[in-house]
């Protein structure tokens, strides 16, 4: 599939920030947080800057980012508003995926492509279950994919989808109710009958994120529909190890959202003049060395993930998935840090409501808890460096 497929639209992914595009996103992020609503509108200037298709491979006509240049797009979006730039994430990891290995139908994903020129087309995984968990610790989906006449009927209740009210494909992971159950992906549109979300999202942070719960019941797919379908086991778990592509840029963003807490802490440090000293707090030692403390942070997780995604895009076979992991889980307590050493410095005008650092504070929480969380990241880690 190359020649005749059009497509999307073209993406800008030099290493110059977007700053219209953020400076959007950052308008429009309050009343989102706020709301809780899907962010059409951000996600459609994400959609018109071209960036929601910016890793559709080249084969396919598209720019083809790869992870280094999808990281850069992500701590851009993330300066502007994580909630966007997470469901952006998601779309172009599917993407990223799809210029790497073909999975989909070719029909199908030609008519992705199709529709991605004229609007903002969203995929995204449904894969956590409520008694499962996350599928990064292992475990048979309880979701059951059923054979009919015509092809497959999904029945099954997903957590945390995030841009649920927006998809346009759910990607469904569930096991089949054959006698030798299999499992794979299920590609289903997303105003298909028998989609409901049964319970919103209502979190701390990335409230414009729509991560809602999906129940599927009997929802009906052709056969053709699904990719990895194949027995259960070792190869049919996520592979914590081997998700450079998705980790680094991940990572990013929310060095994106720690950027944004730093833009502010320095506007509040030069604005604020306390009538008993006369000048801005910036000119103190106790604000300038704080600043110190968040840039090496910032700059080294920067450094550390950028500088990885540089070597996964070359190639370089001494890059380990173990680094990656490392780079995430270190880059992630940075960021969390350093928003958190601004807020203790501002004190209650940092945890005021309506203030971008107080929205910055609760969205950096976020960081750790995406799959694969520390925990497992660091025993993935540490057995290979135990070389067990």
């Amino acid at each position: 599939m190359t020649s005749d497929v059009t497509p999307p639209p073209e993406a800008d992914v030099t290493p110059r920030t977007h700053a219209d595009v953020t400076a959007r996103l950052a308008e429009l992020a309050g009343g989102y947080d706020r709301s809780g609503a899907f962010p059409a509108e951000s996600i459609r200037a994400v959609h018109e800057a071209g960036l929601l298709t910016a890793t559709v491979g080249e084969r396919y006509g598209g720019p083809g980012a790869r992870v280094r240049d999808t990281a850069r797009i992500l701590h851009t979006l993330g300066r502007g508003d994580p909630s966007v730039a997470l469901i952006t994430a998601m779309t172009l990891n599917t993407h990223a995926r799809e210029a790497v290995q073909p999975l989909w139908p070719e029909e199908l994903y030609a008519r992705v492509l199709k529709e991605s020129q004229g609007r903002p087309v969203l995929v995204n995984h449904a894969r956590v279950e409520p008694d499962l968990g996350s599928p990064a610790r292992g475990g048979l989906p309880a979701t059951v994919a059923r054979r009919t006449a015509d092809g497959w009927a999904i029945s099954g209740h997903k957590r945390f989808v995030t841009g649920a009210d927006g998809l346009d494909w759910f990607l469904v992971w569930a096991s089949t109710d054959e006698p030798h159950a299999r499992v794979g992906t299920f590609l289903v549109p997303g105003g298909s009958p028998g989609i409901e979300i049964t319970a919103r999202w209502d979190q701390l942070g990335l409230r414009a994120s729509g991560s809602h719960d999906v129940a599927f019941r009997d929802v009906e797919v052709p056969y053709e529909h699904v990719v990895g379908l194949g027995p259960y086991g070792p190869a049919s778990e996520q592979d914590n190890r081997a998700g450079a592509s998705l980790h680094l840029p991940l990572a990013a963003l929310y060095l994106g959202v720690a950027r944004a807490a730093q833009a502010f802490f320095h506007t509040f440090a030069h604005e604020r003049v306390p009538a008993n000293l006369g000048h801005p707090v910036a000119r103190t030692e106790r604000f300038r060395r704080t600043a110190g403390e968040i840039e090496v942070l910032l700059t080294t997780a920067e450094q550390l993930v950028l500088g990885g995604a540089t070597r996964v895009d070359g190639d370089d076979s001494s890059y380990t998935p173990e680094q990656a992991l490392g780079a995430r889980v270190l880059a992630d307590r940075h960021a969390v840090r350093a928003v958190e050493l601004a807020v203790r410095l501002l004190g209650n005008p940092g945890l005021a409501r309506g203030n971008p650092l107080e929205r910055h504070f609760r969205d950096i929480q976020c960081a750790p808890v995406h799959a694969p969380q520390e925990d497992i990241s660091l025993l993935a880690i540490g057995t290979k460096a135990l070389d067990l």
